[in-house]
């Protein structure tokens, strides 16, 4: 089992990139773990956000692999309690899944062909958060799964 994160664009803020490597760096005592930067599209000025969307559906494509779960992150997904979550995430394992990938868009969100490959999508809070802070948010949500389901103190009731 492996868990792939798929973002566009660098982490931007030192404090940010500390605080999401640290979450990953945990992360990885439970799992195999990779993260994908996608990069940020060059000279979006002049397109419109449909056409950003597509050409940064092209680039995210090229990560996935035949058989992957793919779960976009994304404000009109399904949400969940932590305990839940980690539940969920139990059950795709044990459909013998071997890569979830967890996908950040961009800040104008999907194109289509990217929800249309897409298993189910996952929000975090009915709050809209920036595509750069729900980063080690949602780090820190993965390695509470985890930590949950390996039945580690980090979770408290």
């Amino acid at each position: 089992m492996k868990i792939v994160f798929v973002q566009t664009g660098k982490t931007k803020g030192k404090e940010i990139q500390k605080l999401e490597e640290e979450y990953y760096k945990r992360l990885g005592r439970y799992v195999s773990f990779q993260k994908v930067v996608v990069p940020d599209l060059k000279n979006t000025k002049t397109l419109r956000e449909e056409e950003v969307k597509k050409q940064e559906a092209l680039l995210i494509q090229k990560e996935f692999q035949p058989g992957d779960h793919i779960i976009l992150l994304d404000e009109n997904g399904k949400q969940y309690p932590s305990l839940k979550f980690a539940n969920h995430l139990q059950q795709i394992m044990n459909r013998g899944v071997r890569r979830i990938v967890f996908v950040i868009g961009g800040p104008y969100g999907f194109d289509q062909t990217i929800y249309d490959a897409a298993q189910e999508k996952l929000s975090l809070s009915l709050m809209t958060f920036s595509h750069q802070i729900i980063r080690p948010i949602f780090a820190e949500q993965l390695y509470r799964a985890y930590s949950i389901l390996n039945n580690d103190p980090y979770h408290h009731q």
